[in-house]
């Protein structure tokens, strides 16, 4: 099943979203060789694909896992959640109905 793992940032977490990055896309990109990544990315802080300083506000992955359990575990192993990036994090059940 899917599941929508929410991450809100930490006030001024920038540069420690930019430390942990390439550990966090690596996680991202291991979902994906195994076919399990269905979309995944970050929440500009402003309204702009690319916000510079202004940051990011939080992230959105949604990928299969075998239960919620499994996807909570996963997502509270992530760097964003683990380097001090997330305030807090979300797992939901996600149903895909479009497209």
């Amino acid at each position: 099943m899917y599941y929508a793992i929410f991450g809100i940032d930490n006030p001024d977490s920038l540069q420690a979203r930019l430390a942990a990055r390439p550990a966090h896309l690596e996680r991202i990109k291991a979902l994906q060789a195994d076919g399990r990544l269905l979309l995944a990315g970050p929440h500009p802080a402003i309204d702009s694909p690319d916000p510079g300083p202004a940051g990011f506000s939080g992230s959105l992955i949604i990928a299969e896992f075998a239960d919620l359990e499994d996807a909570r575990d996963w997502a509270e192993a992530d760097p964003y959640a683990t380097d001090g990036v997330f305030a807090s994090v979300t797992v939901k059940p996600f149903n895909k109905v479009l497209p």
